[in-house]
Protein backbone atom coordinates (compact mmCIF):
# COMPACT_ATOMS: atom_id res chain seq x y z
CA UNK A 1 0.00 0.00 0.00
CA UNK A 2 1.15 3.35 -0.79
CA UNK A 3 1.03 6.27 1.13
CA UNK A 4 -1.02 9.12 -0.41
CA UNK A 5 1.76 11.59 -1.46
CA UNK A 6 3.46 8.75 -3.11
CA UNK A 7 0.30 7.75 -5.03
CA UNK A 8 -0.31 10.98 -5.96
CA UNK A 9 3.06 11.55 -7.02
CA UNK A 10 3.49 8.45 -9.05
CA UNK A 11 -0.37 8.63 -10.70
CA UNK A 12 0.96 12.20 -11.70
CA UNK A 13 3.70 10.51 -13.67
CA UNK A 14 1.43 8.11 -15.24
CA UNK A 15 -0.60 11.21 -16.54
CA UNK A 16 2.71 12.50 -17.80
CA UNK A 17 3.47 9.03 -19.50
CA UNK A 18 0.48 9.25 -21.23
CA UNK A 19 0.86 12.90 -22.28
CA UNK A 20 4.35 12.18 -23.80
CA UNK A 21 3.31 9.56 -25.59
CA UNK A 22 0.46 11.44 -26.72
CA UNK A 23 2.71 14.05 -28.33
CA UNK A 24 5.01 11.89 -29.31
CA UNK A 25 2.37 10.87 -32.00
CA UNK A 26 1.61 14.31 -32.75
CA UNK A 27 5.54 14.95 -34.12
CA UNK A 28 5.40 11.30 -35.19
CA UNK A 29 2.73 12.76 -38.12
CA UNK A 30 3.99 16.44 -38.35
CA UNK A 31 7.18 13.89 -39.54
CA UNK A 32 5.61 11.66 -41.48
CA UNK A 33 3.96 15.18 -43.33
CA UNK A 34 7.06 17.20 -43.99
CA UNK A 35 8.27 13.48 -45.94
CA UNK A 36 5.55 13.13 -47.81
CA UNK A 37 5.96 17.00 -49.25
CA UNK A 38 9.50 16.73 -49.71
CA UNK A 39 8.70 13.68 -52.03
CA UNK A 40 5.85 15.32 -53.60
CA UNK A 41 8.47 18.73 -53.33
CA UNK A 42 5.16 20.41 -51.64
CA UNK A 43 5.31 23.26 -48.99
CA UNK A 44 6.50 22.01 -45.61
CA UNK A 45 3.75 21.64 -42.84
CA UNK A 46 4.75 24.12 -40.06
CA UNK A 47 4.96 22.13 -36.55
CA UNK A 48 1.96 24.42 -35.07
CA UNK A 49 -0.06 22.73 -37.34
CA UNK A 50 0.10 19.74 -35.09
CA UNK A 51 1.29 21.10 -31.86
CA UNK A 52 -0.93 23.94 -30.47
CA UNK A 53 1.52 25.02 -26.81
CA UNK A 54 -0.91 26.54 -25.30
CA UNK A 55 -3.85 24.35 -25.26
CA UNK A 56 -1.57 21.19 -25.46
CA UNK A 57 0.30 22.84 -21.81
CA UNK A 58 -3.07 22.84 -20.79
CA UNK A 59 -4.32 19.72 -21.72
CA UNK A 60 -0.97 18.45 -20.32
CA UNK A 61 -1.22 19.97 -17.12
CA UNK A 62 -5.06 18.65 -16.43
CA UNK A 63 -3.81 14.98 -16.87
CA UNK A 64 -1.52 15.20 -14.59
CA UNK A 65 -3.68 16.87 -12.23
CA UNK A 66 -5.85 13.80 -13.43
CA UNK A 67 -3.33 11.27 -12.41
CA UNK A 68 -2.23 13.02 -9.27
CA UNK A 69 -5.89 12.68 -8.21
CA UNK A 70 -6.30 9.38 -8.87
CA UNK A 71 -3.44 7.97 -7.40
CA UNK A 72 -4.22 10.44 -3.95
CA UNK A 73 -8.48 8.91 -4.14
CA UNK A 74 -6.95 5.21 -4.56
CA UNK A 75 -3.76 5.38 -2.65
CA UNK A 76 -4.89 2.55 -0.18
CA UNK A 77 -5.83 0.39 -2.91
CA UNK A 78 -2.13 0.92 -5.08
CA UNK A 79 -0.35 -2.41 -4.08
CA UNK A 80 2.68 -0.54 -6.30
CA UNK A 81 4.56 1.81 -8.66
CA UNK A 82 3.07 0.31 -11.66
CA UNK A 83 -0.37 0.46 -10.09
CA UNK A 84 -0.44 4.03 -9.19
CA UNK A 85 1.22 4.78 -12.73
CA UNK A 86 -1.44 2.88 -14.54
CA UNK A 87 -4.18 4.59 -12.26
CA UNK A 88 -2.65 7.74 -13.60
CA UNK A 89 -2.47 6.94 -16.66
CA UNK A 90 -6.27 6.21 -17.54
CA UNK A 91 -6.87 8.79 -14.73
CA UNK A 92 -9.86 10.54 -16.90
CA UNK A 93 -11.47 7.25 -17.29
CA UNK A 94 -11.21 6.06 -14.09
CA UNK A 95 -12.39 9.19 -12.45
CA UNK A 96 -15.17 9.44 -15.24
CA UNK A 97 -16.39 5.86 -14.02
CA UNK A 98 -16.55 6.66 -10.49
CA UNK A 99 -18.41 9.73 -10.71
CA UNK A 100 -21.18 7.99 -12.76
CA UNK A 101 -21.38 4.77 -10.54
CA UNK A 102 -24.41 3.99 -9.16
CA UNK A 103 -23.97 2.34 -5.37
CA UNK A 104 -26.18 -0.36 -4.30
CA UNK A 105 -27.78 1.87 -1.86
CA UNK A 106 -28.93 4.11 -4.62
CA UNK A 107 -30.11 1.38 -6.88
CA UNK A 108 -32.08 -0.06 -4.01
CA UNK A 109 -33.73 3.26 -2.83
CA UNK A 110 -35.03 4.33 -6.62
CA UNK A 111 -35.45 0.49 -7.95
CA UNK A 112 -33.12 1.02 -10.71
CA UNK A 113 -30.28 -1.36 -11.71
CA UNK A 114 -26.69 -1.01 -10.60
CA UNK A 115 -25.34 1.48 -12.76
CA UNK A 116 -28.37 2.42 -14.32
CA UNK A 117 -27.82 6.72 -14.00
CA UNK A 118 -31.61 7.02 -14.45
CA UNK A 119 -33.19 9.03 -11.73
CA UNK A 120 -36.14 7.84 -12.49
CA UNK A 121 -38.29 4.42 -10.31
CA UNK A 122 -38.60 1.19 -12.59
CA UNK A 123 -41.98 0.90 -13.71
CA UNK A 124 -42.16 4.70 -12.98
CA UNK A 125 -43.75 7.33 -15.68
CA UNK A 126 -41.06 10.22 -16.20
CA UNK A 127 -42.31 13.33 -15.05
CA UNK A 128 -43.96 16.11 -17.91
CA UNK A 129 -40.82 17.35 -20.42
CA UNK A 130 -39.34 14.23 -19.87
CA UNK A 131 -38.66 11.12 -21.91
CA UNK A 132 -39.13 7.89 -21.23
CA UNK A 133 -35.69 6.16 -21.70
CA UNK A 134 -35.83 3.61 -24.53
CA UNK A 135 -34.49 0.00 -23.71
CA UNK A 136 -33.63 -1.91 -26.63
CA UNK A 137 -35.35 -5.29 -27.31
CA UNK A 138 -33.57 -7.95 -28.79
CA UNK A 139 -34.60 -9.06 -32.12
CA UNK A 140 -36.50 -12.26 -32.40
CA UNK A 141 -35.80 -12.80 -36.29
CA UNK A 142 -33.74 -15.66 -36.60
CA UNK A 143 -30.43 -15.48 -38.06
CA UNK A 144 -30.31 -16.57 -41.95
CA UNK A 145 -28.21 -20.08 -42.34
CA UNK A 146 -24.97 -19.52 -43.34
CA UNK A 147 -23.31 -22.10 -45.31
CA UNK A 148 -20.28 -23.95 -43.89
CA UNK A 149 -16.58 -22.76 -44.21
CA UNK A 150 -14.86 -24.63 -46.39
CA UNK A 151 -12.39 -26.99 -45.35
CA UNK A 152 -8.72 -25.38 -44.46
CA UNK A 153 -6.81 -27.95 -45.55
CA UNK A 154 -7.36 -29.56 -48.90
CA UNK A 155 -8.86 -33.09 -49.13
CA UNK A 156 -6.91 -35.30 -50.70
CA UNK A 157 -8.61 -38.49 -52.84
CA UNK A 158 -4.83 -40.41 -52.57
CA UNK A 159 -3.24 -41.10 -49.15
CA UNK A 160 -1.16 -38.42 -47.88
CA UNK A 161 2.51 -37.69 -49.18
CA UNK A 162 1.16 -39.12 -53.05
CA UNK A 163 0.35 -36.75 -55.63
CA UNK A 164 0.37 -37.52 -59.49
CA UNK A 165 0.31 -34.18 -60.44
CA UNK A 166 4.12 -33.82 -59.53
CA UNK A 167 4.68 -37.25 -60.99
CA UNK A 168 4.64 -39.35 -57.89
CA UNK A 169 4.40 -43.30 -58.28
CA UNK A 170 2.09 -45.16 -56.27
CA UNK A 171 4.40 -47.69 -54.22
Amino acid sequence: MLSWAEGALYGAGGGLIVEAVVTFGRLHAWQQARHAARVATEVLPQLSTYIDPPADALAALFRIVLGGAAGWLLHGELAGVYAAIAVGASAPAVLAQMGSATTMAEALQTGAAPGAASGVPSGAAPGPGVAAPTVPVPSTTPAPPTDPAPPAVPTQPEPPGRDRTRGEATP
